[in-house]
């Protein structure tokens, strides 16, 4: 399992509380350096580790939120960004006060960022004050007691994790929309972006999601797929095409079967197909001038012709006949100016978590910037929409709602 389909828990608490010393204990790996000096964390230090019996989950130590000076400013903010991206949080206390000012306002990050959690107080051979005791039912928090140093409680804590830990289902990627002994077709271009010997991440998922639901998968590349669909004595269920070629593919596919793109499928997987639908219109709406962002998620060495530094900002000038100031962007952060730009073009965000996506798409929301995906773009500048969008009755929906609004100007 890839780390961006693991449950991330952060490990949060003031300096010195034992959080590194928890991590330890948890992935039974002196894995992070352990100091009675405050602030001895500096950076995030993350690792993946077996839950059982929940699961494959990845913990991550932080920096302390009382943390001081201009560094330990930068590192809190650093754990605040850390704890936005997670799906989980253990906030980690000491017996032998009640909870300062820090730890109140981390309390409400946790409240405001919607981020189930659970309150652990450790060093509890110290004895716990009666004190702490009294504020933490008063604000209604349930905890545990463990000790780092002796082990005291870290197996029920375990034990605990793995049934309050968030058991939500993400959207399939195809699961709903085959059944057994049904034929997909995946189209399956290789080119200078293709990792030497490997698949990109989407169509090895979707392959082993198919494959998984008993389907039958038929792998082609885009110049013999009219020869593969010739050769099937049985009409497929669906297509799934890389996105830059998905205008080629569309001329290769009848009408009676369903059409999409690997890019559209993570959309709905990590994303929000929907609202990247509804971003749509803002391409329509650019004027010269106009900053576009293109998100990457991660950072790669840009090639000839490269999708996100080079297709995508053709294509778009293109489509829209203006004079834009396109801007690429690589890395988990957005630009800090992020409120200048009138439209994100994002990556499908198959190396970050499905929660972290729904972060970034609520900052874009926040500051009112639309947003729209690497696929859903590409088919729409392409001419490829609502075609591509047609195994997905809330994507036409939204499709619907804004090629109303455009048609009516």
């Amino acid at each position: 399992m890839i780390s961006s389909d693991k449950k991330h828990i952060a490990v949060v608490g003031r300096r010195n509380t034992g959080k590194s010393s928890l991590v330890n204990r948890l992935t039974g790996q002196d894995l992070v350096i352990v100091s009675s000096t405050p602030g001895t964390t500096t950076d995030p230090v993350k690792k993946s580790m077996e839950l059982l019996p929940y699961g494959p989950v990845i913990i991550i130590d932080t920096a302390g939120i009382d943390d001081e000076g201009e560094l330990g400013t930068l590192r809190i903010n650093k754990t605040v960004k850390i704890l936005s991206e997670a799906d989980f949080a253990i906030f980690v206390i000491e017996p032998s006060q009640k909870l300062n000012e820090s730890e109140v306002k981390i309390l409400d990050e946790l409240e405001q960022l919607e981020i189930p959690f659970i309150t652990v107080i450790n060093k509890v051979e110290l004895g716990i004050d009666y004190e702490l005791l009294l504020q933490l039912k008063q604000l209604g928090l349930e905890y545990s007691n463990v000790s780092c140093n002796t082990g005291e409680g870290i197996y029920e804590l375990k034990e605990k994790l793995s049934v309050i830990l968030p058991k939500e289902i993400e959207p399939p990627l195809v699961a709903d929309l085959v059944k057994s002994n049904d034929i997909i077709v995946l189209v399956v271009p290789i080119d200078l972006g293709a990792p030497k010997g490997r698949l990109i991440m989407p169509q090895v998922q979707t392959l082993r999601e198919a494959l998984d639901e008993d389907t039958i998968v038929v792998v082609t590349k885009d110049k013999e797929l009219r020869s593969a669909l010739n050769s099937l004595s049985k009409k497929p269920k669906l297509v799934i095409t890389d996105s830059q070629v998905v205008m080629k593919v569309t001329a290769d596919v009848p009408d009676d079967i369903l059409l999409t793109t690997f890019s559209i499928l993570m959309a709905r997987h990590k994303g929000d197909l929907p609202e990247y639908v509804r971003g749509l219109r803002q391409i329509e709406n650019l004027q010269n001038g106009d900053k576009v962002l293109i998100a990457e998620a991660c950072t790669h060495h840009a090639q000839e012709d490269d999708i996100g530094t080079v297709k995508i900002p053709r294509w778009l000038r293109n489509h829209t006949k203006k004079e834009l100031e396109i801007e690429v962007k690589s890395g988990h952060d957005y630009p800090s100016n992020l409120s200048e730009y009138k439209l994100i073009i994002h990556c499908g965000g198959c190396m970050l978590t499905r929660r972290m996506m729904q972060t970034r798409i609520k900052q874009a929301k926040y500051v009112g910037i639309p947003i729209v995906n690497y696929g859903v773009a590409i088919s729409y500048m392409h001419g490829a929409v609502p075609r591509a969008l047609q195994p997905f009755e809330e994507a036409l929906v939204a499709w619907e709602e804004i090629n109303s609004e455009m048609t009516a100007k």
